[in-house]
């Protein structure tokens, strides 16, 4: 199966795929509501809003893995996510992205490396995947690379033929 098939839950219970929510490029991110980085939502809205029409689509998947800094009902996620940051673009159900009961997307997204050739395991919330139009993993950014860092803005670009 490739990644673009992976079978995925969205916040609202609604059965999709990658290949469904973004048929061009997508940033998939981990995200949580308690975390110091969670101010990391207000810049991964700016990307959807100004790459959206050029073909990315960003991603976040709640996941409650790192100090249960995710606790929320899926309710209580979409109603933080869209009255704190504006949120508009998808949200998928709360998700394991690392251990034993890790998702199948993520079993396959941490396969790829960060810039220091270090593949496995998702750090911590707001690791960032960006994932080329045809389903490949293109780069991998660790959580503290905020959104609108250089060298996700020219990832992006580069993924998106600007």
């Amino acid at each position: 199966m490739t990644l673009a098939g992976i079978p995925l839950t969205t916040l609202d219970g609604r059965a999709t795929t990658l290949g469904e929510l973004a048929d061009g490029a997508a940033l998939v991110v981990n995200v949580a509501s308690k975390c110091g980085l969670t101010p990391q939502y207000s810049a991964l809205e700016q990307l959807a809003r100004e790459y959206g029409d050029r073909g990315l689509t960003v991603i976040g998947v709640p996941c409650n893995q790192f100090m249960g800094q995710e606790p929320g009902s899926a309710e209580e996620i979409q109603t933080f996510c869209s009255t704190t940051y504006g949120v508009t673009f998808p949200l998928l159900a709360k998700t394991d992205v690392n251990g034993p009961d890790r998702h199948p997307l993520f079993a396959e997204l941490t396969r790829a490396a960060d810039d220091s050739g270090e593949a496995g395991d998702v750090q911590w919330n707001f690791e960032k995947f960006l994932v080329a139009p045809g389903g490949e993993v293109v780069r991998r950014f660790r959580p503290r690379t905020v959104p609108d860092a250089p060298e996700v803005i020219s990832a992006i670009e580069e993924v998106l033929g600007g």
